[in-house]
Parts: structure tokens; sequence; C-alpha cells
């Protein structure tokens, strides 16, 4: 199978290898009229035909604006949508003798036409990586249009099976690991920002830092994910000394806790495929193969919808921290910390969403995973973007690896937020 893509790949790449065999595709199709290219993929039988047009009109698509592309879409939604009469009938015909026939034909039927597009487009040089591209415009061309929205949810299911993490790849990155992969690391950091390829190597290079990625086989250039891990004889209450570039590193043997302090999603084209609780138990079990002392696995996490909250309910308490600076924080800021610490517990304690999971949405993502808050740490983050987002604060969430799955469990069925002893105590005292 190996030996029949490369051969098939090699034909499509080299349009004039076959031109070359005397057969030429586009004979009677104008490979300029996306449309017309649609209709060709989803109506061949051949391999390699099919994987020509497919190849054409990606290439078409990418080079669209988006006021050409929107029609397009339109024709492959209503076009090649399901038989939603054929569908009905068949369903009604199964309730009446379900035989294996019949279920095999509402599958078919219940399918629309354009997935079947998606997977062939998908079977090309490239085409994964390409219709990862392609959604990151759906989801923002489906925030107006119901064609690209339908045809989002469509591509969103097939990438979901593609991207099943028992597909997926566990890749150390450290300072060894090629320049291409490593500008992406810095390009896709989305908690904080790596300033320099200096800043990049403190991260990297040191004994007691780690970095690990999820890739595709598909992709195998392009991290998805990636986690960045401190190795450290207890848990920071700050993020300055874990992102200090000058610095004494921490002989690794020595550390009893792991310390996951970013974790970025690399990839806007795979939103609402989660891979980061597979990639932070992965890693866990990594390091804990690797250095048997560990003891606790934490986050240094931000909380990024804090102030947005604060402001709707105590808009003094949050203008206070919107203007915070140097001063503040060498002098009122004690004044300031119960009152800031109370409001912080309650926003992570007590939801105002209609759901009633937790508001915050990095809590619902690690206390969905099994965590447990551990520790609010009051100023922890005094950046431009720490204070934005949080008024300064950061918070450590535990993974106990032994209980994990029932925290995800009892988490799941009851949204309550667990909290450690320290800060229930925390929590009474306010």
């Amino acid at each position: 199978m190996r030996i029949l893509q490369s051969m098939l790949t090699a034909l499509v790449t080299a349009p004039t290898r076959i031109g070359a065999l005397g057969w030429n595709p586009f004979a009677e199709l104008d490979k300029n009229d996306p449309e017309s290219l649609v209709d060709a993929v989803l109506s061949a039988t051949g391999e390699v035909s099919s994987l020509v047009y497919a190849a054409t009109l990606l290439d078409r698509i990418e080079a669209m604006a988006d006021d050409e592309l929107l029609p397009l879409l339109d024709h492959i939604a209503t076009t090649h949508d399901l038989d939603a009469e054929a569908l009905s009938a068949a369903a009604a015909s199964y309730a009446k003798g379900r035989d294996a026939q019949g279920l095999a034909t509402i599958a078919s039927l219940a399918e629309p036409r354009w997935v079947e597009l998606f997977r062939r487009l998908n079977a090309t040089e490239g085409g994964t990586v390409r219709l990862v591209r392609m959604r990151q415009r759906l989801l923002r061309l489906g925030r107006e249009d119901a064609a690209a929205k339908r045809l989002d949810e469509g591509l969103k299911s097939l990438l979901r099976m593609w991207f099943n993490p028992g597909f997926l790849i566990l890749q150390p990155i450290d300072w060894s690991t090629p320049a291409n992969i490593l500008e992406k690391i810095i390009a896709y950091e989305a908690v904080h920002a790596i300033s320099s390829w200096d800043d990049l190597r403190a991260r990297l290079a040191p004994e007691d830092r780690r970095c690990f990625a999820f890739f595709h086989p598909s992709m195998p250039e392009e991290p998805l994910i990636f986690v960045e891990v401190a190795l450290t004889g207890d848990i920071p209450r700050a993020i300055d000394p874990v992102l200090q570039i000058d610095r004494e590193a921490l002989p690794a043997q020595e550390a009893s806790t792991a310390v996951f302090y970013s974790i970025s999603n690399c990839q806007a084209g795979l939103a609402g495929i989660s891979f980061g609780n597979f990639l932070i138990k992965r890693v866990a079990q990594d390091l804990k193969q690797q250095f048997p002392e560990l003891k606790r696995f934490v986050t240094l996490s931000p909380v990024p919808g804090l102030m947005r909250w604060l402001r709707g309910i105590n808009p003094d308490l949050a203008a206070t921290f919107s203007t915070a600076d140097a001063a503040f924080w060498n002098g009122a800021a004690a004044e300031q910390e119960k009152p800031f610490l109370a409001a912080a517990l309650r926003y992570f304690t007590e939801s105002d969403r209609a759901d009633g999971w937790p508001n915050d949405p990095v809590a619902r993502f690690h206390l969905g995973n099994g965590a447990v808050l551990e520790q609010l740490n009051f100023g922890a983050d005094r950046s431009e973007k720490g204070m934005a987002q949080s008024g300064g604060l950061m918070v450590n969430y535990l993974y106990d690896l032994k209980v994990v799955e029932a925290n995800h469990e009892a988490f799941h069925e009851s949204k309550a937020v667990p909290l450690s002893t320290a800060l229930k105590q925390l929590q009474r005292s306010l």
C-alpha cells in the first residue's frame, strides 16, 4: 500500500508525467471552474483521477478569496447534501424489518455526499494539513454563513476520527530538535510568549526543563499541542522564577515536582478537538518512569476570565487591579489581597453559567481531566497580559495520578469544584 500510494502521489504531483502517459484528465473539464472540479472529484471512479482532481480543487480553494469561496461552499452543501426523503423512506422500511442491508442503506443515506469529498481531499499529498487549514477558514466563515457552518460540522467529525489520540505521537522537544520545529514552538506559544532564542533555550536546554509535543503521522512537521514542564523542588507560587533565563538549574534527579506551566494548542483548524487531557497524562507517565522520585504533578495556570467576570460583580475592585503598578504591589496590594482572593474563590466555586460548569475555561479543562484546585497565588503574574486577564492571579491544579480517573468521574457527575484542604480552610476564613 505504501508503494501504491507513493506511485499515485507521484502522478498527482507531477502533471507532466500524466501527460507523458497520454492521458489528460482535464480534456473535457475546466479546471478553473471550482464547481466542476467538486463534481469531478465526487464522480471520479479511478484512484488516480480522483487524486488529480482533488489536488487541483484544493489548489483552487486556497487561492480563492472569501467572497469567491462562499458561493462554492453553498454549492457543495446544497448540491451534494443528503437525500432527506430517501433517508426517511429507508428508516421507515428498516423499522418494519430490521436487517443488515437496511441498516447499511440508512448509514449510506445519512451521510451528506460532501463528506466523501473531504475524504478524497484528505487522500492527496499534504491533504490532511491542508484540510486543517481549510477548517480554520470554515470556522471563521461559519459565524455568519449557514453553509460554511454545516460543512464545518462534518469536517470536524472527520478530523476527530483522523486525529484520534491513539494515532498521535508524543515527542520530546529539546535544543537538538530541528530548527523548523523550534520556530513553530516560538510562534505557537500561547500562554507565556517566547521573546528570543535565548528565552527558548532557557525553556528547553537546562536539565530541569522539559517540553513535549503531540504530532500526527500525516503532519510530522506540525506540532498539534505542546506542554512546557519545569522540574522543581516545590510547588511554585509565581511565574517569573520559572521563566527566568539566567538561573541555576536544579539537578533533575533532585526534583520532587513536575510543573506544567504552559500548554499551547497549535492548530486553530483543530479547535474543539481536545488533545490536552491525553497529553498531560502521557507526559506525567513518561516523567514518572524517567524520574521515579517525582511526587507531585501540578500546573501553574492562568485565570483568563477572572478580570472580565470581576468587572461585572465588583467593578471597584477590578479597577484597583486594572491600574496596579509596582508601587501598588509594594504597598496597597496587602490590603486588597483578602477581598481579591475571596472574589476569586467565588469565581471558581460558584458558577454563573447556564450549564453549571465552572466559570473559568482553564478550570473546566483541568478539573474535567481529574485535577484538584490546589492553590491560589496572589500576584503571581504581574505582566501586562497577566494583569489584564486575572489581576495577577495564577493557580495550581494538582494531578494525583492515583485518583485522577475517580476525580474526573465525580466532577462530571456533580460539577462541584474539588478544593485542596488548604483552600477549604482559606474559604472558611474569608
